[in-house]
C-alpha cells in the first residue's frame, strides 16, 4: 500500500531508539561476560542449600506423616475396642428387653406398667450409656419406659426405627440416627428390634435409647489433639468429639471419609478437607461387626504441619546463618563487579530518554504549527473558495446550452477550486480541526454499505473481501469521515497492487492493554476498542517508509499522482476521534493498517447513525408560498452567491451582514422559517449568540450554521455542539440547496426541548470561549 500520511510520534524516534537499544545490548553483553563466574558461584550458594533443605524437608515431612498415621491407628484401635464393649452391652440390654416383653401382650404390659418400668429402670440405673428402654405397640404408642412412668400418650409411628420394622420383617437390629426426645429435653439414638405376634405378625418395637454424650465423654479423655466419631454408613453422625451436633448432623456423600468408605467399606486411611469446615485432616475408620456403624479417628492436618515446621525450624537455626553469609559475600562481589557498568548503562539510558523526549516534542510542535497555520488561513481561504465555487456554479447554471469552450473553462475552474477545498479539508483533518458530526456507528453496517462503492473505486482486478465480526460494539465517530478514511485506505491499497490482488476489510472487538499502550501508543488510553483492519497483497512498505508514512505531503507516488495527505488525513481523523492507528508491513509481503476506535459504552449519550438515502428534490411549486430565509453573512461575495442560489431555488431570501440587523429583520418578518448564518460575524454578537436569541424569540425557527474555521462557538474539542446543523465552507450551490431543503423538510422539534438544549450548552461553555 502506498503511504500518503504522517508519522506517529513514537515512530519519529524509532531510529534513535534502535541505535540506543543496540548500544545497550552491547553493554549488557560485556557486563554479563564480566560477572558470569560470580553469578555462577552466587547461584550455587543459593541453589545448593535450597536443594539440601528441600530434600531434608521432604524426608522430615514423610516421617511426621508416618508418625501421625501410627497415632491415628492407635487411637482408632482404642475407640474401636470401646465401641465393641459398649455395643455388646446394648445387645444384651436389647435381648433382655425382648425376653421381658415377648411373653406379654400389650394389655398385660399396660396393666403391670409400674412393675415393668421398675425392672427396666434397674438396668438403666446400672448402665450410664443407656438413656432409656421402651416397649412400643404395633400402633406406635409407647407401652412402658424405664424412666417415664406413667407413660405419656405419644404417637411414635412416624419414627424411622418404627417404620423400618413395621415395613420389613427381616430388618434385624436397626441403629437410628440421633433424634430429639418428645417426652424430655434430650437427644438419643436407638438400637431397635421387632416384636413378633401370632404367626409372626408385627406386634410393635423394643428400643434401647443410647446417650451420645457417653461416647463424647470417653473421646474427650483421649490424648489431644484428635477427632473421634461414631457414624452410620450413610454419614449420619451418632457421636463426635469435638461436638458439632449444633452445626452438622450428617456427613456429605462427597466428603473424604464417605468417598473412601464407598470404595473400601471395611477400613481405611484417608486424608482430605472436611466437608464441615474445609480443614484438612488425616482420618482412619473401621466398620463394627453386625452393625452399619463406623468408628473414626483423626488428627488435624495443621498439627502435622506444625510439628514438621517446628522440626525444620531447628535446622534453619544452624543452617540459615551460614547460607546467608555465603550469599552475602557473593552479592558483595557481584555488586562491585557490576557497579561501573551499571552506572554507564544508566547514563546511556538517560541520554536515550532525553533524545526521545526532544524528538517527541519536536513532532508535537510541528503538528501544532501546521494546525495553527491551517486554522489561521482556513476562514478567509474558505470564504474565497465559497465565492469562487459559487459564482462558477451560478455561471454554469445560467449559461445553459451556451458556448462549450466557456463551459469547459468554467468546469476547469470549478475542479481546481474543489481540489483547493479538498486540500484545506485534509490539512484540517491532519491538524485535528475538522468538525466531526459524531454518531453512534455500527461499523459493520457502514462497511457493508460501502462495498459497492469500494468495488467501483478500486476496479475489477482487485478482489474485495469483508470479514465482519459478530456482536461488534458501536463507536462514536463521524460516519462520513470514517467512510472517507476507509476510501482513502482502499485507494492506497489499489495503487499498491497495479497488477491486481486482494483487499480485505476486517472488523473485531479488541482490548489494548497497558503494555501495548506503553510500547506503541503513548497518546491513547488502554481499554476496549473496535478494530478495523485494511489489508492488501501489494508490494508492502520498507521500514523507512513506515516511519514517515503519516507525515503530511510525504508520498512514494510519482510527481503529480498524489498529494501525500491521504494517510495524514486518516491519522488526524482517528486521533481526533480518540483512537489509534498502526501500520504493519514488510517489503514484498503486503500491508495491513489497523484502526482502533474507542468502544461507545452508553449509546443513549450519542445520536444513532442511520444510513441516509438521497431525498427527492423538492422546490416551491407555482402555487406554493415561497419559504422565507434570513441570511446573515458578513462576506459580501458569499452573501451574494448564497442569496442568488436560494432565490433561484424558489426561496424568498432576506439578507444582511451582522447579527443586530438580523434580529431586527427577524422581528419584522414573522414568516421567516430558516436562519442561515455564518458563525463568525462582526460586532459584539457571533452566529451562535444570534441563533440563541432568535430561538428565544421564535422557538420553532430552524437554524443552519456555516463556517470556514472550526475553532468557534459551535465546535468544541473537534465536535459539533448538540442540536447544531452545519454547512462547512466552501460549499457548492447543490450542497447549499440540498442542506436547506433537508432542514426545512424536518419535523419541527419540541420548542422547549430545543431551547433547553441551547441553554444547557451555553451554561457548560466557559465565559471567555467565544472563539471569534
Amino acid at each position: 500500500m502506498q503511504p500518503p500520511s504522517f508519522p506517529v510520534p513514537m515512530n519519529a524516534t524509532s531510529k534513535t531508539n534502535k541505535n540506543a537499544a543496540r548500544d545497550d545490548l552491547a553493554t549488557q553483553k560485556e557486563l554479563a561476560s564480566a560477572v558470569r563466574p560470580v553469578r555462577f558461584l552466587l547461584a550455587a550458594s543459593i541453589l545448593l542449600p535450597i536443594a539440601i533443605f528441600a530434600l531434608a524437608s521432604w524426608v522430615s515431612y514423610q516421617q511426621h506423616l508416618s508418625e501421625a498415621q501410627d497415632r491415628v491407628q492407635r487411637n482408632l484401635n482404642t475407640i474401636y475396642e470401646h465401641a465393641l464393649k459398649v455395643f455388646e452391652t446394648f445387645e444384651l440390654s436389647s435381648r433382655y428387653l425382648d425376653e421381658l416383653a415377648g411373653y406379654q401382650s400389650d394389655a398385660e404390659i399396660r396393666k403391670s406398667e409400674s412393675d415393668f418400668s421398675a425392672r427396666l429402670k434397674s438396668i438403666t440405673d446400672k448402665l450410664p450409656q443407656l438413656r432409656d428402654l421402651w416397649v412400643i405397640s404395633a400402633a406406635g404408642t409407647p407401652l412402658a419406659s424405664a424412666t417415664i412412668q406413667p407413660i405419656p400418650k405419644l404417637d411414635l409411628s412416624d419414627r424411622d426405627y418404627f417404620r423400618v420394622h413395621r415395613d420389613n420383617p427381616n430388618a434385624g437390629t436397626y441403629v437410628s440416627e440421633v433424634l430429639k426426645a418428645r417426652a424430655a429435653d434430650t437427644t438419643f439414638f436407638t438400637l431397635s428390634r421387632r416384636r413378633s405376634g401370632p404367626k409372626n405378625s408385627f406386634a410393635g418395637v423394643t428400643t434401647v435409647s443410647i446417650a451420645p454424650e457417653y461416647f463424647v465423654k470417653f473421646y474427650a479423655k483421649l490424648p489431644p489433639p484428635g477427632v473421634f466419631a461414631l457414624i452410620r454408613d450413610d454419614g449420619a453422625i451418632l457421636a463426635r468429639y469435638p461436638d458439632i451436633s449444633m452445626q452438622l448432623d450428617k456427613l456429605a456423600p462427597d466428603s473424604a471419609v464417605m468417598r473412601s468408605i464407598a470404595e473400601q467399606p471395611g477400613e481405611g486411611l484417608v486424608s482430605g478437607a472436611s466437608s464441615f469446615d474445609d480443614h484438612s485432616r488425616l482420618l482412619a475408620y473401621r466398620k463394627m461387626p453386625n452393625y452399619n456403624i463406623y468408628v473414626v479417628s483423626g488428627i488435624p492436618g495443621e498439627v502435622i504441619i506444625q510439628g514438621w515446621l517446628k522440626s525444620m525450624a531447628s535446622h534453619l537455626v544452624f543452617g540459615l546463618p551460614a547460607t546467608v553469609a555465603m550469599i552475602g559475600l557473593g552479592l558483595i562481589a557481584l555488586r562491585r563487579t557490576r557497579r561501573e557498568a551499571f552506572a554507564y548503562t544508566k547514563l546511556r539510558q538517560e541520554v536515550v530518554r532525553r533524545e526521545r523526549t526532544e524528538l517527541a516534542l519536536q513532532q508535537s510542535q510541528k503538528m501544532e504549527a501546521v494546525g495553527r497555520l491551517t486554522g489561521g488561513i482556513a476562514h478567509d481561504f474558505n470564504n474565497l473558495l465559497t465565492a469562487i465555487l459559487g459564482n462558477v456554479d451560478l455561471a454554469l447554471r445560467r449559461l445553459g446550452d451556451g458556448d462549450e469552450r466557456l463551459k469547459r473553462s468554467l468546469n476547469s475552474a470549478r475542479q481546481a477550486s474543489e481540489r483547493a477545498a479538498s486540500l484545506v479539508q485534509r490539512l484540517l483533518a491532519f491538524s485535528r480541526q475538522h468538525p466531526l458530526e459524531v454518531r453512534a456507528v455500527d461499523v459493520n453496517k457502514l462497511v457493508q454499505g460501502m462495498s459497492e462503492l469500494l468495488r467501483r473505486t478500486i476496479g475489477e482486478t482487485i478482489t474485495v473481501e469483508s470479514v465482519l465480526a459478530g456482536g461488534l460494539w458501536k463507536t462514536a465517530v463521524d460516519p462520513n469521515q470514517l467512510e472517507n478514511a476507509l476510501l482513502n485506505l482502499a485507494v492506497n491499497a489499489r495503487d499498491a497492487m497495479p497488477g491486481g490482488g486482494r483487499l480485505t476489510i476486517e472488523t473485531a472487538n479488541t482490548y489494548l492493554d497497558d503494555a501495548y499502550v506503553t510500547a506503541n501508543a503513548s497518546d491513547v488510553s488502554s481499554g476496549q476498542y473496535i478494530l478495523i483492519a485494511i489489508s492488501d497483497t501489494g508490494g508492502g512498505m520498507s521500514k523507512e517508509v513506515i516511519e514517515r508514512a503519516f507525515e503530511p505531503f510525504f508520498t512514494t507516488k510519482p510527481s503529480g499522482s498524489g498529494t501525500g495527505l491521504g494517510l495524514s488525513m486518516v491519522y488526524g481523523f482517528v486521533k481526533q476521534s480518540g483512537g489509534h492507528i498502526k501500520i504493519y508491513s514488510e517489503a514484498g509481503e503486503g500491508t495491513a493498517i489497523k484502526l482502533y476506535l474507542p468502544r461507545l459504552m452508553d449509546e443513549n449519550q450519542v445520536e444513532p447513525w442511520v444510513p441516509t438515502e438521497p431525498a427527492a428534490e423538492r422546490k416551491n411549486g407555482a402555487d406554493d408560498r415561497p419559504d422565507q430565509i434570513l441570511l446573515v453573512e458578513d462576506d459580501e461575495e458569499v452573501n451574494h452567491f448564497s442569496s442568488e442560489v436560494l432565490r433561484e431555488d424558489g426561496y424568498h431570501v432576506i439578507s444582511t451582514h451582522d447579527a443586530a440587523a438580523g434580529l431586527r429583520l427577524l422581528d419584522a418578518n414573522p414568516d421567516i422559517k430558516l436562519l442561515f448564518t455564518d458563525v463568525v460575524l462582526p460586532g459584539g454578537m457571533n452566529g451562535r449568540q444570534l441563533a440563541d436569541e432568535a430561538l428565544r424569540r421564535r422557538p420553532n425557527l430552524r437554524v443552519l450554521f456555516t463556517t470556514g474555521y472550526t475553532r468557534n462557538a459551535i465546535i468544541h474539542h473537534g465536535r459539533l455542539d448538540a442540536d447544531v446543523d452545519l454547512l462547512t465552507k466552501p460549499f457548492t450551490s447543490e450542497a447549499l440547496a440540498k442542506k436547506v431543503r433537508q432542514i426545512l423538510d424536518l419535523d419541527a422539534k419540541d420548542p422547549i426541548t430545543r431551547v433547553s438544549a441551547i441553554i444547557d450548552s451555553i451554561k457548560d461553555k466557559p465565559a471567555n470561549d467565544s472563539d471569534t
